[in-house]
């Protein structure tokens, strides 16, 4: 059986292959008529233990524009909130006939348990599992710098990988899904990355990581990055003063207006990226959120062909390795 479930797991033969896909299924996002008969007949269910909003309704887009059926699962006022099991619930999807099913869960491994048992057999996509991983993520991320990237250079970006660019991932390091996912992504293609936080928001064991490790923004954003990935602080995973107050992590970490005025100052075409939500005046201001230099919105848009591919190769036996 195959599944998404680790970048990691993911080889840079195959994130450019998803990457391609994704090509083509944004130019048909620019259509009138936007649906692909791809996966018609097919079901696919999103299994959502956690809120998120946003990244269940790009999937909900994703599918429906591949013409699958859809089926939304929440937690909460489900049979789980009654204590039903996640293998139950699985079982149940498998009975009335899902054929993918698109997990997030605030557990980690939750998604690999889910596919590496012989519960229902189907294929798995990991939405986002805990302080895991998030693999749509990085590789929308990755998408929208390649795309940004070949738009800037005047070539065509089909092909290729991130080789040489800096990115410096910045801020919540430690709670982050994301910046996990894109570091062995990012690593995979060929981009050189720098993780920039406080020493209370790297978690034990990131100097080992494949990364520079940095504490000073203003160091990293002189030295000339590509792009500017910015973390939101996840106030809700934090039982603990990481940091003293809002307003210091703002002045050291946060991408402010000086910081956007260096930016421009530079010369230098940095791009500015966010996974979203964004909490605007803490980990980046109003100003770079807005900024011609901002990819937020493009990010979003990017996010639905990116899972369109990645159904689209699930469920069509084009992907990934065997689990």
């Amino acid at each position: 059986m195959k599944h998404l479930i680790s970048t990691a797991d993911v080889t840079r033969e195959e994130a450019i292959r998803i990457l391609d896909i994704a090509e083509e299924m944004r130019e048909f996002g620019t259509r009138e008529v936007k649906k692909l008969p791809a996966l018609r007949g097919r079901t696919v269910v999103n299994l959502f233990f956690e809120d998120s909003t946003r990244t269940r309704i790009s999937f909900e887009a994703a599918a429906k524009r591949l013409s699958a059926d859809v089926i939304n699962f929440s937690a909460k006022g489900s049979s789980v909130s009654k204590g039903e099991s996640l293998k139950d619930t699985a079982q149940t999807l498998l009975a009335i006939g899902a054929d993918a099913v698109v997990i997030r869960h605030p557990d980690s491994g939750a998604p690999a348990r889910l596919a590496a048992t012989d519960w229902i057999g189907l294929p798995i996509v990991n939405a986002g599992d805990g302080m895991h991983e998030h693999p749509t993520q990085a590789l929308l991320d990755a998408f929208t710098l390649r795309r940004q990237v070949s738009l800037r250079e005047g070539t065509a970006p089909h092909g290729k990988g991130l080789d040489g660019l800096k990115v410096a991932i910045v801020g919540d390091i430690l709670h982050s899904r994301v910046a996990r996912s894109n570091l062995w992504l990012l690593n995979s293609l060929g981009a050189e990355v720098t993780m920039v936080a406080p020493p209370t928001l790297l978690p034990v064991g990131a100097d080992a990581w494949p990364c520079t490790i940095s504490y000073d923004l203003d160091e990293v954003i002189a030295s000339g990055v590509d792009a500017l990935m910015m973390l939101r602080v996840q106030g809700e995973r934090m039982h603990a003063a990481y940091f003293p107050n809002p307003r210091e992590y703002s002045r050291y970490w946060g991408l402010d207006d000086a910081r956007l005025k260096a930016l421009d100052a530079s010369g230098e075409e940095t791009l500015i990226m966010h996974p979203g939500p964004m909490n605007r005046g803490l980990e980046i201001s109003s100003a770079a959120a807005d900024s011609p230099r901002s990819t937020v919105l493009d990010q979003v848009t990017n996010g639905v062909a990116v899972r369109m591919a990645s159904l689209y190769m699930l469920l069509s036996g084009d992907l990934i390795k065997e689990s």
